[in-house]
């Protein structure tokens, strides 16, 4: 029996469009109405993922950041792990010096020096609320570091996860969350971990925690719950580690998950 249920959002829930679709709507109201726990677990800051998690009546604590940041939807935050200082520094340094694109997250906000793709591309996939042109410095200074972000074309993605991996390795932790983005985040951060914290939260054995997901950042979730489910057009990772894969997210995969698990 399913009573704690986790779901990635872009390219799980929703794709590129970025809507859920009603079918999945309707099977995850169906399974909270069974009393099952259903939360979202996403690289989206919480403010980025709050309304989709209004939109699906969601009111279990958000996984977010990665799994650097649990809190509820009408709550406190219950569980953040935060990047030291001298390690963003380290990471924005390195971008400077290669000519990445930077975007800094930092006690719930967005930084970046400057917008070099349409203001939509932001807000559509890290949020709406972005903060343009403060120095790094003056955000290190005033505020705590959640997680450190590049965007690159998806070519260029698997030449910088060598150079940050080297760069990190021992000090904190890279994934790759989308075609077009990878992270630094703090060592030890991911979604298993957090959604193990969440179970544990609840008193739900590991054995009755279900979690699906498609991208590298998914995978910790994906091995750790009991029933791990890759979405169809995960990587093959995701795939490989998952006890059933999915319709892909064009044909509402997130439903039929619920559907075989679930209802």
């Amino acid at each position: 029996m399913i009573r704690l249920a986790a779901f990635d959002l872009d390219g799980t829930l929703m794709g590129a469009d970025q809507r859920i679709p009603a079918p999945v709507k309707r099977a995850i109201a169906r399974a909270r109405d069974r009393g099952v726990i259903v939360t979202l677990a996403t690289g989206r800051m919480f403010a980025a993922t709050l309304p989709f998690a209004r939109e699906l009546d969601v009111t279990a604590p958000l996984i977010c950041y990665q799994g650097g940041w649990i809190q509820a939807p009408d709550g406190d935050v219950l569980y953040r792990v935060s990047l030291p200082t001298d390690l963003a520094r380290t990471a924005t340094d390195l971008a400077d010096v290669e000519g990445w694109h930077t975007v800094l997250y930092a006690d719930g906000q967005l930084y970046v020096r400057e917008l070099i793709h349409p203001v939509a591309f932001y807000h559509g996939l890290l949020g709406s609320d972005i903060t343009v042109g403060v120095p790094w410095q003056a955000i290190f200074a005033a505020h705590t570091v959640d997680k450190v972000l590049f965007v690159a074309d998806p070519p260029q993605i698997p030449t910088m996860a060598p150079v940050l991996n080297a760069r990190f390795a021992g000090l904190a932790d890279v994934v790759q969350s989308h075609v077009r983005f990878i992270e630094v985040v703090p060592q030890g951060v991911d979604k298993g971990t957090a959604l193990a914290w969440l179970a544990q939260h609840f008193d739900v054995p590991r054995s009755e925690v279900l979690a699906a997901g498609d991208q590298g950042n998914d995978l910790a979730m994906v091995q750790w719950a009991g029933v791990g489910v890759a979405i169809g057009n995960a990587i093959p990772a995701v795939k490989e580690a998952a006890v059933w894969i999915a319709p892909p997210v064009t044909e509402a995969g997130a439903a039929a998950i619920l559907e075989r698990f679930v209802l």
